[in-house]
């Protein structure tokens, strides 16, 4: 049986929801940052598909350096024009030329990969962006390093070797402040733009949480082409406030006031209109990692890795894997054992050391009222070894676009 280092202690502090003050983020499918995020998550898993189909495994990659520079643009009610294109560079590492023990040479085309993925992400998510006009795409994929090949290739290993020394962070429950946030964005860039084209998917969420009063604050860029004039872009935006206030209040009981675009201007004009539903269009670069975390937010109230997920090998690349994996257990545990309150997973590795076996899992848990740690840890133990036990099944997962990483 493997020895794992699990460790289950209470937190000497009260849950998120006990708290004062909480201030939750989301940066939507379209903000220049998540852009990046899924953009290089999808190239990811293309080379990931394409060693696998060729040389039966996946060879040693990373496109977590994926950055874009801001093109500019002029909106204008009935539709604008790009002035500038929008510039992504896919960078990173991966594996073009590959042996095998019998000697047969193989060469994969990852440049052609990465373009055909990227034009393929953006024809599904921006349908108002013109792959390459309105932004271009470049590649840049160097060869990987030597030493974390070998580290990656180990032979006779049946669970890969960690790439690095790092750490992943996951918690459960969301509160109901995180929830909003999520589910707001998720179901604007949704359902909700199905039926209403004119919402663009740079949708930025924020939200904060006073005692029992909640305040959301969303940024939707409005294209330009499904609006007239000034009234329909007001009743657009009055339509999001409408409908992230109702989806607030399916969460919560709690005071909720919502507010959209608040640095517009209608006296003077100035509003968030765009012509291809983001501000990456005009002026608001991005880059891989700099947005949420993996489980889609970014929590100040909790402890983050700061690890981008997106991008990174699948296989044994700690930095995607442990953060995947530990929100995972966190939400297994807590669906699977009763009386805990909140709960935060951190799991650590050590580089060269089998995946299943981190460095440290510690679970610190804060427990409902007449429920004492003790009662629960060998149940949260057993789940969180369980699922260290399965952490390969990580890795297909992602690679079947299961999970997601932003």
């Amino acid at each position: 049986m493997t020895e794992r280092n699990i460790r289950v202690e209470p937190i000497d502090r009260y849950a998120v929801e006990d708290q004062e003050v909480e201030i939750v983020e989301r940066k939507g499918l379209g903000h220049p940052d998540s852009i990046c995020d899924g953009i290089a998550e999808s190239v990811s898993q293309a080379l990931a598909r394409t060693y696998l189909d060729r040389v039966g495994k996946v060879l040693h990659y990373n496109t977590d350096e994926t950055q874009l520079v801001a093109g500019s643009a002029a909106p204008a009610f009935g539709g604008g024009e790009i002035i500038e294109p929008i510039y992504l560079l896919i960078v990173g590492r991966a594996t073009k030329h590959y042996v095998d023990e019998d000697g047969t040479e193989y060469n994969i085309p990852t440049d052609t990969v990465a373009l055909r993925a990227a034009r393929d992400y953006l024809a599904e998510h921006f349908p108002e962006m013109e792959f390459g006009t309105d932004i271009v795409v470049d590649v840049k994929l160097g060869e990987g390093s030597g030493d974390l090949q070998e580290v990656f290739s180990e032979e006779g290993a049946t669970v890969p070797m960690a790439n690095d020394t790092s750490f992943g962070v996951g918690h459960a429950p969301l509160t109901e402040t995180e929830r909003i946030v999520l589910e707001a964005e998720q179901r604007l860039n949704g359902a909700y733009a199905a039926e209403n084209p004119a919402v663009g998917q740079d949708i930025k969420i924020m939200g904060k949480r006073e005692g029992d009063d909640v305040e959301i604050t969303v940024a939707a860029a409005i294209v330009d082409s499904y609006v007239e004039g000034m009234d329909d872009y007001v009743d657009e935006v009055e339509g999001i406030r409408e409908f992230v206030t109702d989806v607030a209040h399916e969460i919560t009981d709690r005071t909720v006031d919502v507010h959209v675009n608040t640095a517009d201007d209608y006296e003077e004009g100035a509003i968030y209109l765009t012509t291809t539903g983001t501000s990456a269009e005009q002026g608001d670069d991005g880059s891989v990692g700099r947005g949420n975390r993996a489980n889609g937010l970014i929590t100040p109230n909790r402890s983050m890795s700061m690890e981008a997920t997106s991008g990174k090998n699948p296989v044994n690349h700690i930095g995607k894997i442990y953060n995947l994996l530990s929100t995972e257990i966190a939400e297994s545990v807590v669906d699977e054992v009763d009386g805990i309150r909140d709960l935060r997973v951190r799991l650590l590795s050590q580089i060269g050391r089998p995946i299943d076996q981190p460095h440290v899992a510690d679970a610190h848990v804060v427990t409902a009222e007449g429920v004492d740690v003790g009662d629960i840890e060998g149940d949260v133990t057993a789940i969180v070894d369980r699922e260290l036990g399965n952490v390969t099944g990580i890795t297909r997962r992602v690679i079947d676009g299961e999970l997601t990483t932003f």
